[in-house]
């Protein structure tokens, strides 16, 4: 209810001849509802989440299920809508992180990036339900969207923190921290400013008329020892819990990580949008 209030109190920008904002109410499980909502729209952001009301478990594998039916129903909602052209789906990352162990002992480590996905089985076996719901919405709203009159690109930010926004948002933070020491030996657990991913949201946006396309990753800092996972939890307002037991594997673990996270296609884009601005406002400004 409060984002609902805040919602209300910024359609009061139209009275002072400003672009406002319109509170629209649709139920993603409703596909005539959001119809209805999405009419006159040319693009739609799906970033809903579902999460558990008593804010215990955070998630469960009913939701999981949940979370991809209103994936399938908000793209094809979009396909539907003749004005709608463009759909940007936020996902997480964790729909590209969690598979199967590999052989230890590598020379390198392993890329993850935006061509990587979780492992399904692998989720449900270790009951990773928040990362077996992105990685299913998020495959349900690409076979949704495949061979329709729409594009759609999708981001999978880390865990996303902030000013004002940790505390509020408890709740999916617990589910996306299921795993978590197991992330952090495996260099896995980001984080990611909710201002950056609102930008990277944006910049997507923008560039989806031209080469913008497919999955795009976002972070901006990944937790590589123990003691930064401890201070993240105080920071969300979480009960920090104690780091597993110190030993030398466990320390060459983290510091040697099995993976390697990648945000460079999303990098990339982010900086020449970036630039494009910044060449548009100086030509408006010296012409």
């Amino acid at each position: 209810m409060q984002d609902l209030d805040k919602l209300r109190e910024m359609e009061m920008f139209r009275e002072n001849g400003r672009d406002g904002v319109w509170t629209v109410m649709a139920n993603v499980m409703d596909p005539e509802s959001l119809h209805r909502a999405f009419n006159g729209c040319v693009g739609v952001f799906h970033t809903s989440s579902l999460v558990d009301p008593g804010g215990i478990s955070g998630y469960t594998k009913h939701m999981a299920s949940l979370e991809t039916k209103a994936a399938e129903r908000v793209v094809e909602a979009c396909v539907r809508t003749e004005s709608v052209r463009k759909c940007v789906f936020t996902s997480s990352l964790l729909a590209c992180v969690w598979r199967q162990s590999y052989p230890q002992h590598r020379r390198f480590p392993t890329t993850v990036d935006e061509n990587c996905w979780s492992d399904e089985t692998f989720c449900r076996d270790n009951k990773l339900w928040f990362a077996l719901g992105k990685t299913m919405a998020e495959k349900a709203a690409w076979r949704a969207a495949r061979g329709r009159d729409l594009k759609l690109v999708t981001i999978c930010p880390a865990l996303v923190t902030g000013p004002g926004f940790r505390r509020r948002n408890s709740t999916p933070s617990i589910a996306y921290l299921k795993g978590a020491h197991a992330m952090v030996a495996e260099g896995l657990l980001a984080t990611t400013d909710v201002e950056q991913v609102a930008e990277a949201h944006v910049r997507v946006y923008e560039a989806m008329n031209g080469t913008a396309g497919g999955r795009y990753i976002c972070y901006d800092h990944i937790v590589r020892r123990a003691e930064e996972f401890v201070e993240l939890e105080l920071q969300l307002g979480l009960q920090a819990r104690a780091p597993p037991p110190h030993d030398e594997q466990a320390a060459t673990a983290i510091a040697t990580p099995s993976f390697e996270l990648c945000n460079r296609k999303l990098t990339r884009l982010v900086s020449s949008r970036r630039r494009c601005t910044h060449d548009a406002y100086l030509s408006v400004s010296y012409d």
